[in-house]
């Protein structure tokens, strides 16, 4: 009985979850099948499906990066302040953020890569690091409309209303923010599972060794891998920029678990056994569809935490117990 019960729930655990979930919350409360409600939870999963992206790129590579909270911070206050403090033209404010992620990205690989730090010690460091430059960079404030300066003043700008829109604005109906959440979702997904690259990103995350005597540069595979995650961490600092309007500092920190607790219960959706981008939005999805059930139901916010660790915890150890049976 235990021989099955366990690939059972290794495959479709966390499918039969999401079933149990949705249906728990429709009959309890009518509105939550409404298509304005499933809107709210596409919306709001929307950011954290790039940023859970990010990780996913370094799970494949047998890596793993804790700094995408912070990065996304940083990108969050760069992003504001480039309209706010600088009113730089848009094309700038959308560029230059994502050389920050790029920047981010090449210091994990040289700590990992070139130095040889561990990635979960790398990383950590360089979440603290990152956090202590946003936090230095506004000076622990956040950044909004015409908001008075440290300096003396206002500060002479307001975010334009066509970057607004990329957060709360819609097209044919549907939230601009879930338009590019399904549009990455796709791009990245036929990457990695009909492209090359996409071979030797998971050739390397198997096997080091036997990649580097097929020709494949590790090195360079997993110095790309935490770039790529740089990046989604800026994307959705972006994103979250334009969604409340402000430059609020910390504003990754609290979306970091529930990106590693994705890419987790993507990591077993369907017996997918490896980090797959289906799985890690599937992730998101089953999150945000628990966190917005239990909001329906008034549960308090501070509560939400447990929720999220449970979700993690659960799809660890369901993960972890069938690595060991096989």
């Amino acid at each position: 009985m235990k021989e099955k019960y366990i690939p059972f729930l290794f495959k479709y655990g966390a499918a039969a979850l999401m079933v149990v979930v949705i249906i728990y919350f429709s009959v309890i409360n009518s509105n939550f099948l409404t298509y304005g409600n499933l809107s709210d939870i596409l919306r709001s999963i929307s950011i954290v499906t790039l940023l859970a992206i990010g990780v996913t790129f370094t799970l494949i590579v047998n890596g793993f990066d804790l700094s995408v909270g912070s990065t996304m911070s940083l990108s969050t206050v760069i992003t504001a302040s480039l309209m706010v403090w600088y009113e730089m033209p848009l094309w700038m404010v959308l560029i230059l953020p994502i050389f920050v992620g790029v920047a981010v990205g090449l210091f994990n690989s040289l700590l990992i890569v070139k130095i040889g730090i561990p990635d979960l010690l790398a990383t950590l460091g360089t979440m603290y690091v990152v956090s202590g430059i946003h936090r230095t960079y506004t000076e622990g404030y956040s950044i909004y409309n015409y908001m008075p300066l440290v300096s003396g003043g206002k500060a002479p700008g307001a975010f334009y209303s066509s970057f607004l829109w990329l957060g709360q604005g819609k097209w044919l109906g549907i939230p601009v923010p879930v338009i590019f959440m399904v549009l990455f979702v796709v791009i990245v997904h036929i990457i990695l599972q009909h492209s090359r690259w996409g071979r030797i990103l998971y050739m390397t995350g198997g096997n080091e060794e036997a990649a580097h005597l097929s020709g494949v540069r590790v090195k360079k595979v997993k110095m790309i891998a935490y770039i790529v995650s740089g990046i989604f961490a800026s994307l959705a600092g972006i994103l979250f920029t334009a969604r409340v309007g402000s430059g609020q500092i910390d504003a990754g920190s609290p979306l970091l678990m529930e990106a590693v607790a994705s890419v987790f219960v993507g990591f077993s959706f369907l017996g997918a056994g490896k980090p797959n981008i289906i799985g890690t939005f599937f992730g998101a999805a089953l999150i945000g569809v628990l966190l917005n059930g239990l909001t329906m139901l008034n549960l308090p916010y501070y509560a939400f935490e447990i929720v999220k660790g449970s979700v993690l915890l659960s799809a660890l150890a369901v993960t972890y117990v069938h690595a060991k049976r096989k």
